[in-house]
């Protein structure tokens, strides 16, 4: 037998028989939240999770495992910690424990839900080190399964092909990098270490402005760092507001294109980012997006929430559809970017944005890197042009407990959104589009049958019925091609607040600690750990946090609403055409001696389809007529 032979029984035969018998069965702990794409046959799993590998073989990045509930699918490879268990034969008397233990025995590594810090720990200690957790600043996302390809964080989004976005040495030192890299050709990932040990790679210190040390660092410091932007807060009619520029910032993520470097070996593809100010594109890399994410969290993520980029993909980096769907996901981003006052107005958005040449790219890069106002140094630059408030009245508290509870309540809202949706985005591209064309087949088959009879006079009766099939056939394209028209929109723009929802604990977790601080005043002072003047600075600087919070909180009830009446008018407006169309499609089919009408499902007061068609018109034409026009 040649070797080839053997090799392909070695990896192909023989682990099935193993796994068969129950003998080197794997059980894989999950390290990363991976969301299954509809219609890939990918399996979704949440970090922490344990499954089972059903096969290896499948190549590109990819393996098959089941889950618990039994589901079957893809994942990615380097989603998942291989630990071997060996089974007891199936002829044992002693029954074989289970290969995969369920996820009620497992042991929590830190994948709960984000709002839970909020509930337990306000002092910023270890319990609340949001730093320590690899997903970073949404920190401990929920542990359901993400129906809608989340947006989490790129340092618990790297697999295989992550070459991409390696750093190039000319450009980057090690430092500011915050990977350790490994390359291995097209396999080359970024390693990571943490709590998952080997498997992660990342500093407990990577995000300042979560660390042990809380808001401490700026409530305590004897003399502050004064950076070169000043950040303006007033009151408005809502209360505390980022004071907003008179032209609003834009840019347009555009024009991908493929390029390479030593000599074709390493590939990637590219962007032009255009900005209404200069109207002159600048070309951006991945890689270079996930730097300015990088640098924003670093300044400003411990007063602004920072939603992450979109996903990394695992494989598929250059087709088309997948292009297309992160040029999207990267406008959506930045519109967002855009549309903040204080991160549209920052000097490495601006560079990113703005930048000359690669020198002013690089000198502006260096400049970023080294920055010292970083973490929860950046409320050294707000400047609320209002009275002091005291951080521990009952209404400051109780606004901040009542957005906490509202973002955790929209969270889940959302997160139904997304899963209602995906059912949804299924059954039109699936069953739907299945059984209209069954009928329509059938229709047609009959038809066939009839002219089949010989008989002279029911030329027109067969004809209606094929075209009745025929329609029935174009009908389930547009069912199938509907959600791409509307429900892709909402998808995206909820699959959005999602991420930015996620940050939200992170940005409360340091306003708590920072009122429970100026709450033991008079203890540190009685213990001559701070004087009398020091107590009094630490209450005014937490007055300033909080004007940034509340500041915060309308910035994004703004921005909710304007969002929110956007897509809806949007979905309902699609939604109102698609019916439309479909009731032409409804065609009345007339001979000498039978009007042919299709009826649908009737509802209880037996409308035909036309007469039901009419209705949902009526219902979206007033849903549309209620929403505020932007």
């Amino acid at each position: 037998m040649s070797y080839i032979g053997i090799r392909h029984i070695f990896w192909t035969v023989i682990p099935s028989v193993r796994q068969h018998f129950g003998f080197g069965a794997k059980c894989n702990v999950v390290l990363y939240d991976f969301s299954a794409e509809p219609g890939n046959n990918e399996l979704s799993v949440r970090e922490g999770e344990t499954v089972t590998v059903t096969n290896q073989n499948i190549g590109g990045g990819w393996i098959e495992a089941q889950n618990s509930r039994g589901e079957v699918g893809l994942v990615p490879e380097d989603y998942l910690e291989v630990s071997p268990v060996l089974a007891s034969p199936s002829n044992s008397r002693v029954p074989p424990p289970p290969l995969c233990p369920s996820p009620s025995q497992q042991t929590s590594n830190g994948g709960g839900d984000p709002w839970s810090a909020w509930n337990t720990d306000a002092t910023g200690g270890a319990s609340n080190n949001w730093a320590s957790k690899p997903e970073g600043t949404q920190t401990g996302r929920s542990a359901a399964p993400d129906p809608w390809g989340a947006q989490s964080h790129p340092q618990a989004y790297q697999g295989p092909g992550a070459e991409e976005d390696e750093w190039d040495d000319e450009w980057d030192d090690v430092k500011s990098s915050g990977y350790a890299e490994s390359e291995s050709g097209e396999g080359g990932a970024f390693q990571r270490g943490g709590a998952q040990g080997t498997a992660m790679k990342i500093s407990l210190n990577k995000f300042p402005g979560f660390s042990k040390s809380g808001p401490e660092l700026y409530l305590l410091a004897k003399q502050l760092v004064k950076g070169s932007q000043k950040l303006s807060i007033y009151m408005g009619e809502v209360g505390p507001v980022w004071s907003y520029p008179n032209n609003q910032l834009d840019c347009v993520v555009a024009d991908p294109k493929k390029g390479s470097k030593m000599y074709g070996l390493k590939s990637y593809i590219e962007y032009q980012v255009t900005p209404n100010t200069t109207n002159r594109p600048v070309n951006h890399r991945y890689k270079h997006f996930d730097w300015l994410y990088e640098r924003l969290l670093d300044k400003l993520g411990s007063a602004i929430p920072i939603p992450s980029l979109p996903d990394k993909q695992v494989t598929g980096r250059f087709e088309e559809e997948f292009i297309k769907m992160r040029m999207e996901r990267l406008q959506g981003w930045m519109t967002r970017m855009c549309r903040h006052p204080v991160v549209s107005s920052s000097e490495v958005f601006q560079l990113f944005l703005t930048y000359k040449d690669e020198k002013d790219w690089k000198t502006g890069k260096r400049k970023a890197e080294k920055d010292e106002t970083v973490g929860v140094m950046i409320f050294a630059t707000i400047e609320p042009e209002a009275p002091d408030l005291d951080p521990i009245e009952a209404p400051t508290e109780q606004k901040c407990d009542q957005f906490s509870r509202f973002t955790k309540a929209m969270d889940d809202g959302v997160k139904e959104i997304l899963t209602v949706g995906q059912e949804h985005w299924k059954r039109c591209t699936g069953p739907l589009p299945k059984e209209y064309q069954r009928i329509g087949k059938a229709f047609q088959n009959l038809s066939s049958v009839f002219n089949s009879s010989g008989y002279q006079g029911e030329a027109t009766l067969t004809d209606a019925m094929t075209a009745a099939g025929k329609t029935y056939e174009e009908i389930a394209l547009m069912v199938a091609e509907q959600p791409r028209k509307d429900l892709h929109f909402l998808m995206e723009t909820n699959n959005e607040y999602k991420g930015l929802l996620g940050c939200f604990p992170d940005t409360l977790a340091v306003h708590k600690a920072g009122i429970e601080k100026v709450k033991e005043g008079d203890k540190l002072v009685a213990t001559s750990k701070i004087g009398p003047q020091e107590k009094v600075t630490m209450a005014k600087r937490v007055s300033t946090m909080s004007y940034t919070l509340q500041a915060e909180m309308n910035h994004f009830h703004s921005n909710r609403i304007y969002d929110y009446n956007r897509v809806m008018q949007l979905y309902l407006e699609e939604q109102a055409k698609f019916y439309e169309t479909v009731s032409v499609k409804e065609v009345f089919l007339h001979t000498d001696s039978l009007i042919i009408v299709h009826i649908a499902h009737l509802d209880r007061h037996r409308l035909s389809v036309s007469e039901n068609v009419q209705s949902f018109v009526f219902f979206f034409s007033i849903s549309l007529a209620r929403l505020p026009r932007s």
